[in-house]
């Protein structure tokens, strides 16, 4: 499964239901501005993260050819940063729109990426790099 339809997927949904059913989440200044900070931190840390891949010239995709093991820049602190930040972007948007459903999402979301995306990419990388491989998971959280 491709990570933005993992996420966007349940927040989209998440919103929908908010928006059709009602939200027990009250709108305000401070879940608002946490909103935009989470959403601020998933812009630097995402674009972060596609700077390091595109120096490396390797696969962004899922299923593309990676060509090589990312072991600096927001890789030396998650095996998934463009993950984490997806994330993070997903809750942003569902504290500024106010809607408990998109953060009730969220578990959803990590699940899909887990089990769609995650799993299937650790597979083929421990396959294609091997020990390289390896040391890195041993050395690099997998989320934080």
């Amino acid at each position: 499964m491709l990570p933005p339809v993992a996420v966007g997927g349940p927040l989209v949904l998440g919103l929908l239901v908010s928006r059709f059913l009602g939200d027990p989440l009250p709108t305000s200044p401070v879940t608002a501005g946490l909103g935009w900070l989470l959403v601020a931190a998933f812009v630097v840390w995402n674009g972060w993260a596609l700077l390091t891949i595109a120096r490396h010239r390797t696969a962004l995709l899922p299923g593309e050819a990676t060509t090589v093991v990312i072991d600096h820049g927001p890789f030396a602190w998650s095996r998934n940063p463009l993950y984490i930040g997806l994330l993070a972007g997903s809750a942003g948007v569902g504290l500024v729109a106010g809607s408990v459903w998109a953060l009730v999402a969220l578990p959803l979301e990590w699940a899909l990426l887990r089990w769609g995306a995650v799993v299937p990419e650790e597979r083929y990388l421990a396959a294609k790099f091997g020990a390289a491989y390896v040391d890195y998971t041993d050395r690099v959280r997998r989320w934080i």
